[in-house]
């Protein structure tokens, strides 16, 4: 490991920055570094612009990874190399993002992927357990027996996204599955284990491919990954008459405007909803003025 490397490392371990920041970061400084095959505290502002217009035009990276890569440039620069703040803001400008609005599944579509053909127990049971809780493939992967809490009906999130903890909801009929799934498999350390190391939980890889054949087998769209389960949850229960502030602490979000994007999407399936008035065949009234 470089000096710079270790560098960048115990900047991050300071400030408490969560392992797959660390890792995006630090892959961010490599990236240029290879690209150059220099050292990048050797690299001027102007190679980082070509190196950043490389990513945007050659390699065509996502807005949202461009970003990344900055934040992680702009870290460097300024916590390891110690570099003018100004400049690096100049230098390395944000791109501005898209606004995507999330993809959900209806509740017929949701009955279908749970009741999918050769859908196994413990597939069934973690693919309801991020939809009845709202949560992230990353939470859902590490949630362990102790999280269960049955007398409560909750479901305890430990150091989820921003390092936080919270509650959500646990469904009365998710926990009567739960029961029947841990009856059957006994999982002893993590809810859903790894099937090749049951000490390791089952890896976000993992559960993405258990929703992606899931979803093959039950004959929907893809809409965006096991994520659409989470989108779902939150659209569901705004149009279920939930309130937004209750909606932003069951999804862990840290801003009230990252919730209200679910109100775009519940507010375009109502647009779809025709009124039952257009369903009945009525003869239009003649003006006679």
């Amino acid at each position: 490991m470089t000096t710079l490397r270790r560098k960048l490392i115990d900047e991050l371990d300071l400030r408490g920055f969560a392992p797959q920041s660390k890792l995006s970061y630090v892959s961010a400084v490599r990236g240029l570094a290879d690209y150059y095959h220099q050292a990048p505290d050797q690299l001027s502002d102007e190679q980082i612009k070509v190196y950043l217009l490389f990513l945007i035009r050659e390699r065509q990276y996502a807005r949202a990874t461009i970003n990344v890569i900055i934040s992680g440039l702009r870290f460097f620069f300024q916590h390891v190399l110690a570099r003018s703040i100004h400049e690096i803001v100049i230098s390395l400008p944000r791109m501005r993002t898209q606004t995507i609005r999330p993809q959900v599944y209806g509740v017929a579509e949701i009955e279908r992927l749970l009741g999918a053909p050769r859908l196994n127990p413990k597939h069934r049971a973690l693919l309801m357990t991020t939809y009845a809780a709202g949560l992230r493939v990353s939470e859902v992967c590490r949630l362990r027996a102790e999280d269960i809490l049955s007398e409560r009906l909750q479901i305890r999130i430990v150091q989820g996204k921003g390092r936080k903890d919270r509650y959500t909801v646990l469904s009365a009929r998710l926990l009567a599955e739960l029961r029947d799934y841990w009856r059957k498999y006994r999982p002893q350390q993590w809810l859903f284990p790894s099937s090749h190391d049951p000490t390791r939980p089952l890896t976000t890889r993992s559960a993405e491919r258990v929703f992606k054949r899931t979803v093959v087998l039950a004959g929907l769209p893809d809409r965006g990954g096991i994520h659409a389960l989470r989108h779902s949850f939150a659209t569901h229960l705004l149009e279920a008459g939930v309130a937004l502030p209750v909606l932003q602490r069951l999804m862990g979000h840290g801003s009230l405007s990252s919730t209200a994007v679910y109100l775009h999407v519940s507010r375009e399936r109502l647009c779809a909803v025709r009124s039952p008035l257009d369903l009945v065949d009525l003869p239009r009234i003649q003006n006679t003025i």
